[in-house]
């Protein structure tokens, strides 16, 4: 199997209305400041947006039509006259619904009641913002990959090697070979291994983690099918992914660091790909997570003596 590094994040569909806010979120950090400023003032007032020309739009935000332009095609819409239709959309959505009671902007002296709202409404809106932006073409064929592999290996750090590890148990529980490696050395030394047939999925919420991207590189060049879980489909780790799966981006707090929202997020991508294997296997993941069931059954029930 060979591959093409690829050179950026392109799209293949414009996002549905609903998804445009999370797409912003997701795409903003990586922007020019100009192109920020066009994101946010959609993201911020898609109804007012959606009443603007291409040169209205670029006189509110201090830009130009060109960037403009470049916003709404790197958001995944051919030209603006798209974007308007799709703001339009999202205003109407925002209008039928009903504004958020709280925010999760949490203070040092909140009560914990209100600590337990907030985190509650935050990962719902991550949720709902991973839902909406993630790519079910790309995670279907992600599937397509895992469900036939030989073997698959899995890379994170920090908090997304915890994701990696419960990715690992979940696909052994159905009787797949995974393996979720956390050391970056072994990683490395693992990935070497693998060859055409075999899966690698790397796990990284900034899109550059080194000690990721390395191992998948490597798989990548074997000829393994490449899977990468990122908040940043732009940065360096999808130049060596077959499969891109977005996570939404984190809300970071002085109190609530981007690791807690990144694994909600994550979680949440690892749990579709995992239950579209366990479907497209079902006939050898149903009687192995029966099996894993009965061999722990005798934990979880008090032996009588």
């Amino acid at each position: 199997m060979t591959h093409d590094v690829k050179e950026s994040f392109n799209p293949d569909s414009p996002p549905a209305p609903a998804a445009l806010a999370a797409k912003v979120r997701t795409l903003a950090p990586s922007m020019t400041r100009s192109m920020q400023r066009v994101a946010e003032a959609v993201a911020g007032d898609p109804a007012g947006c959606a009443a603007l020309t291409v040169t209205g739009l670029a006189e509110l935000t201090g830009t130009s039509e060109a960037t403009v332009v470049r916003t709404a095609r790197l958001l995944g819409y051919p030209g603006y006259r798209d974007l308007r239709l799709a703001l339009a959309g999202l205003a109407a959505h925002q209008q039928s619904g009903r504004a958020p009671a709280v925010t999760a902007d949490i203070a040092v002296d909140d009560p914990i009641a209100d600590v337990v709202t907030k985190l509650a409404y935050d990962e719902q809106q991550t949720l709902a913002d991973t839902a909406a932006g993630l790519d079910t073409a790309q995670l279907g064929a992600a599937v397509v990959a895992a469900a036939t592999a030989r073997r698959i290996d899995i890379y994170g750090v920090g908090a997304s090697s915890l994701v990696g590890q419960d990715l690992a148990q979940k696909l052994l529980r159905i009787g797949l070979i995974a393996h979720a490696h956390m050391d970056p050395h072994l990683a490395v030394t693992n990935a070497v291994q693998l060859r055409s047939g075999d899966v690698a999925i790397a796990i990284t919420h900034s899109g550059s983690t080194a000690d990721v991207i390395e191992p998948l590189r490597v798989a990548f060049d074997r000829g393994a099918t490449t899977i990468a879980i990122t908040g940043r489909p732009d940065g360096p780790v999808s130049q060596y992914a077959d499969h891109v799966l977005t996570t939404s981006t984190a809300r970071e707090s002085e109190l609530r660091p981007a690791a807690m929202s990144s694994r909600t997020s994550q979680l949440l991508v690892v749990d579709c790909l995992f239950i579209g294997v366990a479907q497209r296997t079902y006939e050898t993941a149903a009687p192995a997570l029966s099996a894993s069931y009965e061999a722990l059954a005798h934990r979880r029930t008090p032996r009588s003596r």
